[in-house]
């Protein structure tokens, strides 16, 4: 099936005018040619966002999430009642001009980003996955978050002009190894190693899991004697839940309890000074 160009816009929470920072929280999308608009908001999961404006009542938020899903559902009900699923003759250009008086800029606290186009062949499709990746940040793995760990502990070694010493590499050998971003080989088995781990998961399960998963692969290369040495993990925990803090901290402990260092990723002294020790 061809695909058509679709217009939308990122819906956007901006409470305070004077910092001028603001959290997407929905997506609106118009497509003329398949006679579909559709618009997709945060309207139950808003504790990232109230959690970022710590100073805001979270009933700001909800309010105004309210106000302008009133608003785009009267825009939908219009665009029906005018003919837009009925293929009438002018209703396309109806249709838009509704959708650019939507999106118009305006000095709200809802507000809506500049227009982009998009090609699909489903523009219900589209709509969720534009939401899940602008608003729900889909893309936001393990493996990404991780992956911002490990530049900012890159940086540190660096400015520390010891990033020569540290090389990725596979640690154990032929039956059993992990693999390490930092590794500083002092001798065959003898190493100083550093593991970001990200442990900020929404499902408090899955921060034990990952925590044990590093746990054991140390353990492992111990036990079989692969590895002495130093372990260091850079750790960055959630914020705001408490089961969910409560299973970092769990997981940290038992870290600890297994003579693993562990220190915050934000924690410069504390990485440098294993470094340097």
């Amino acid at each position: 099936m061809d695909k058509i160009a679709c217009q939308y816009a990122i819906v956007r929470f901006a409470p305070f005018i004077e910092t001028g920072e603001f959290a997407n929280v929905g997506i609106v999308l118009l497509a003329d040619k398949k006679r579909f608009f559709g618009f997709q908001l945060e309207d139950k999961k808003h504790a990232r966002i109230t959690h970022f404006f710590d100073k805001l009542e979270a009933k700001v938020y909800l309010t105004a999430i309210n106000n302008v899903q009133n608003e785009l559902e009267r825009a939908a009900e219009i665009i029906e009642q005018h003919g837009f699923h009925k293929r009438k003759t002018n209703d396309v250009n109806f249709a838009k001009g509704i959708f650019n008086e939507i999106v118009r800029p305006r000095e709200t606290i809802i507000r809506f980003g500049k227009v982009r186009t998009v090609l699909t062949d489903d523009p219900n499709k589209t709509l969720k996955e534009l939401y899940g990746y602008y608003v729900q940040r889909d893309f936001v793995t393990k493996a990404y978050q991780e992956d911002i760990l490990e530049k900012g502990v890159r940086k540190l070694l660096v400015e520390a002009k010891v990033a020569k010493r540290f090389k990725q590499a596979k640690v154990g050998n032929e039956v059993y190894h992990a693999n390490f971003p930092f590794v500083e080989k002092e001798n065959r088995d003898n190493f100083k190693i550093i593991k970001p781990l990200y442990l900020g998961h929404e499902d408090p399960s899955k921060i034990y899991d990952h925590g044990a998963t590093w746990m054991n692969k140390v353990t492992r290369l111990r036990n079989l004697n692969l590895l002495t040495g130093k372990v260091l993990f850079t750790v960055e925990g959630p914020r705001g839940n408490n089961n969910r803090e409560n299973a970092f901290t769990d997981i940290i402990d038992t870290l600890r309890e297994n003579d693993m260092d562990v220190v915050p990723f934000e924690d410069k002294k504390e990485i440098i000074d294993f470094i340097t020790h």
